[in-house]
């Protein structure tokens, strides 16, 4: 029982620090293109700010991947094809990559603008196309509780559900905007303000998405830990 629990506990803080590592890297995203906008070393803010919001997808991606497999792995705890497990995950790590590619250039000055500008309709994509990763991964938890005989809720995992499916349209906005913006500031509309004002709305998504993926993590694991224990419980006290 305590090699389970421990088993449980170090899933879930796997998944709890993913979740807050993309956040923080939402958070750098948004100071940096406000320092930028305020005029301050704006190019280099700039391209800076690209690179760590292409690391945070990434982080994202990676940490929702984790989140999949284990679901995935025990045979019959999830039915193949179920919940649309996963569907944004290659464009999140293809942007990421590419965004920190694009970034890197740009702090080389080659053609930063439109680099970066092409950079912020990539992050807008990804985040278009993955925006119902979080809310598929809090149903296939779900799913995954109900198979192994979970009948609980706990309030966390309540209140990761309410959040995963406000997060999915906020974020399915935000790539839109980002892909506008982009588009504009590629046709040469102040690129560089609108690549800046674009950063600050992915930034604050990916803070919104980092912070509903560390309460999936954290709900599912209190809820997977204390069905665990009320079936052991049971099973002491048939066997007594």
């Amino acid at each position: 029982m305590s090699t389970i629990t421990t088993l449980q506990n170090t899933s879930r803080e796997a998944g709890t620090y993913g979740g807050l590592v993309d956040a923080i890297g939402g958070v750098a995203t948004v100071v940096l293109a406000i320092i930028a906008l305020s005029g301050i070393d704006a190019p280099q803010l700039d391209a800076i700010a690209i690179i760590v919001f292409g690391a945070a997808l990434l982080i994202q991606a990676g940490t929702m991947l984790t989140e999949y497999t284990k679901l995935i792995f025990p045979t019959g705890m999830v039915q193949s094809g179920e919940e649309g497990v996963g569907g944004g995950l290659p464009a999140l790590f293809l942007v990421g990559a590419a965004g920190i590619v694009l970034g890197i250039l740009s702090l080389l000055n080659v053609v930063p603008s439109m680099l970066m500008a092409a950079a912020v309709i990539a992050f807008g994509a990804a985040l278009l196309l993955s925006s119902n990763s979080v809310w598929h991964l809090h149903r296939a938890k779900q799913t995954s509780l109900r198979l192994g005989g979970g009948q609980m809720l706990s309030g966390s995992e309540i209140l990761a559900g309410e959040m995963a499916s406000g997060s999915a349209g906020v974020q399915c906005v935000a790539g839109l905007t980002g892909i506008v913006l982009g588009i504009l500031a590629i046709c040469g509309i102040y690129t560089d303000i609108l690549t800046l004002v674009a950063l600050l709305v992915l930034g604050a998504t990916v803070l919104l998405t980092g912070s509903t993926l560390s309460g999936t993590a954290m709900g599912s694991g209190d809820s997977t830990v204390g069905s665990s224990g009320g079936n052991w419980s049971q099973s002491r006290g048939v066997a007594e």
